[in-house]
């Protein structure tokens, strides 16, 4: 009997219409186009402007594109995965919340968190429940509401991120495509760099919390920079050589929308060519969860079965890894 891998057999993407460009940045706080664009590669990005919608509505909306391309039945779901640092609600999963929404009745399912590894993490979650043979269809939802955690007079964070999510249908294979190899890292060292200080255990929510700004992302850019271009780099390599891969062998990158210039560096280290490297940073900027499901979206039709692609991400916590997956069918 062949051995079973899981395989990417569907995507599905939504982003929100409202577009928040560098320019409309320009007159909410002290930045320019120029800046942004140099340091981060961003152009713009997508908010959900909505104040009654969540994350769960962009992942609702991304499994409903999956759903309407590929025909799938949601009963047959088995279960939802909802990669994300933005539930709507503590306690109450939104995975589960998502999975009743699309009519995925016969799933399990459960949020996973690890910031902007998230969906890479996921992948590998996903690949194992389908690669034991107990579950034949594991839907992995990526999405996350950065707007909601944004101070936006805090131009060190509010240039960086938008809202989107994607998915992917994870299913068996038997002719060794799909999930190959898996190198995933992290390092709490990372909680003093990228952080929301409040409204967990440690710091509950307060007027004094509330007041002094504590439930919006804190970054420290510089030291969050330096430790994502290393580390992806080194893990996007390592995942090469550990598979005998070239840079010839590797059909595309495809790597967390973070900031353009950490993206060229893992391309650099991994000596591929520009047009291997997949990158719609300029469009959405860091969507945290949904990056990675949003390029397969946006690239699907460049994708031919057997293709080689290499992810790689790295998020707060520390949290990173990278990816070696062959692509399952001609879109």
């Amino acid at each position: 009997m062949s051995k079973i891998t899981a395989a990417i057999t569907a995507v599905g993407a939504y982003v929100p219409e409202y577009v928040l460009t560098n320019e409309i940045l320009e007159t909410m706080v002290e930045t320019n186009d120029e800046w942004i664009t140099t340091r981060t590669g961003i152009k713009e990005r997508r908010i959900l402007k909505d104040p009654d919608k969540g994350t769960s509505f962009l992942g609702i909306k991304a499994a409903e594109d999956l759903i309407n391309k590929s025909g799938i039945e949601p009963s047959e779901i088995d279960m939802v995965i909802m990669a994300t640092a933005t539930p709507d609600l503590p306690v109450a999963s939104t995975a589960a919340y998502v999975a009743t929404q699309i009519g995925a009745t016969n799933a399990f399912s459960y949020d996973l968190q690890a910031a902007c590894s998230s969906f890479l993490y996921g992948m590998s979650t996903a690949s194992a429940y389908v690669a034991s043979g107990k579950y034949k269809k594991v839907l992995l939802i990526g999405a996350d509401k950065m707007s909601s955690i944004i101070d936006y007079t805090d131009r060190t964070t509010c240039i960086i991120f938008g809202d989107g999510g994607g998915a992917v249908l994870f299913e068996p294979n038997e002719e060794g495509l799909g999930l190959q190899d898996e190198f995933l890292r992290s390092d709490g060292i990372g909680r003093d760099f990228l952080r929301i200080e409040a409204g967990g255990s440690l710091m509950p929510a307060s007027e004094e919390t509330v007041a002094n700004k504590k439930h919006y992302v804190f970054q420290d850019g510089k030291t969050v920079f330096k430790f994502a271009v290393s580390n992806m780099a080194d893990v996007s390599e390592r995942i090469m050589q550990r598979n005998n891969l070239s840079h010839d062998d590797v059909s595309w990158l495809v790597a967390h929308q973070a900031n353009k210039r950490i993206i060229d560096a893992t391309a650099r280290r991994m000596g591929l060519d520009d047009s291997k490297v997949l990158m719609n940073i300029a469009r959405y900027g860091n969507t945290t969860s949904a990056t990675l499901p949003l390029l397969l979206s946006d690239f699907e039709k460049q994708f031919k079965k057997g293709d080689n692609l290499i992810f790689a991400a790295f998020g707060g916590g520390f949290t990173w890894g990278s990816i070696y997956l062959k692509w399952a069918y001609n879109a």
